[in-house]
């Protein structure tokens, strides 16, 4: 009878080790609640009119967090499995390349390497990830 309760333990071992498959999200697109941030119409703009803008970097937390980090890793440090976005430079030519992969995704091999998020995240909530990611120190 002492070994009746390894069962039990060994079930509730990975019950538990279910969650942590999805401690950075679920996988499906979550909406990011851009609130106290300019809106920026129908038209996207090239580059990023959030860089260094407080409120936005804290709502791009947010997003990023929520989207992001599932791939991308916490506090945007990549443990491998995606690119590190630290290392995109926040200029007109990287802000050019990030809008193009997070609007329309990357495939390789007929394979999806990122999903495409136009219109499932907001212009807004886009940049302000963004200006989330510019903030990170590169270290």
């Amino acid at each position: 009878m002492k070994y009746a309760s390894r069962p039990a333990g060994a079930l509730l071992a990975l019950v538990l080790s279910c969650g942590l498959a999805f401690a950075h999200g679920d996988g499906a697109p979550q909406p990011v609640d851009t609130t106290g941030l300019d809106p920026l119409g129908e038209d996207w703009l090239p580059t990023n009119p959030y860089r260094g803008n407080k409120v936005a970097i804290e709502i791009g937390a947010r997003g990023y967090n929520s989207n992001c980090a599932r791939c991308h890793g916490l506090d945007v440090k990549s443990g491998g499995m995606a690119p590190d976005l630290r290392a995109l430079e926040p200029t007109d030519d990287g802000d050019g390349w990030f809008l193009t992969r997070v609007r329309m995704g990357a495939t390789r091999d007929d394979r999806v390497k990122m999903p495409p998020f136009e219109g499932l995240i907001s212009q807004e909530a886009i940049w302000a990830i963004r200006a989330y990611i510019d903030a990170q120190p590169d270290d």
